[in-house]
Order: structure tokens, then sequence, then C-alpha cells
């Protein structure tokens, strides 16, 4: 079985996040320098959510795979989400990752809730 991607991988993700009591705010949120797969609310707090997609390899986690390019891209992406909605100072936030890791013919969902944090 070959490595979920894109669209398909983000689905399988929300369903899974969906299933486990979050609310989907927002997909594929876009901005100028950024981009958010999937903006959840889990109860009061505002969950930015980036997917990823993984072979079963010795390569890096899920966690790792986020850089610190990719985290400052998503901190200001959110910064702008919760600026375009008037929340900056509502809602407290987290960044969860989400990883869909192929292994022959299964499928593991690896939820990171916090994996890293803002500043």
């Amino acid at each position: 079985m070959s490595i979920i991607k894109g669209y398909q991988a983000e689905q399988l993700a929300g369903h899974f996040l969906t299933k486990n009591g979050l609310d989907i705010i927002a997909r594929n949120y876009r901005c100028k320098g950024g981009e958010i797969d999937l903006v959840c609310r889990d109860k009061n707090t505002v969950v930015f959510v980036e997917v990823r997609s993984r072979a079963a390899t010795g390569f890096a986690s899920a966690k790792e795979s986020v850089t610190l390019t990719k985290q400052q891209r998503l901190i200001r992406a959110a910064h702008l989400f919760l600026l375009e909605k008037k929340w900056t100072e509502s809602y407290p936030c987290r960044f969860d990752v989400v990883a869909l890791q192929m292994k022959q013919e299964d499928m593991k969902i690896e939820w990171i809730k916090d994996a890293f944090i803002c500043g």
C-alpha cells in the first residue's frame, strides 16, 4: 500500500479528529506565507493541525518532520487566522500533528497534541 497523500490524508485525519471529539472549523486555510491543513475546536481551545503521511521507515517521525521553518509558517498562518476571525484574545490555542503511517496493508494514526509551542 502506498502513502496516502494530500486531500485523502486530510479527510482521514479530519474524520479521526471528529470521532475523538473535535469540531472542524476550517480546512486548508491559506494565507500569504502559510497554510494550515485543519483548524479545529477542542472545547474552548482552537487547534491548528498539520497532517503528515508517513511510510513505515526509520526516517524522521511525524513530529520531527515538522521543521522549525514549517512551525514558523504554521504559527504565522495561525496568527492571521485568529486576527481574521477576531479571536486573538478569546481562545487558547495549540498546535497538533496527525500522522498517518502506512505499513503494508495497515494504517496507523498518531495524534500528537501540543506537538510544538508558539514562541
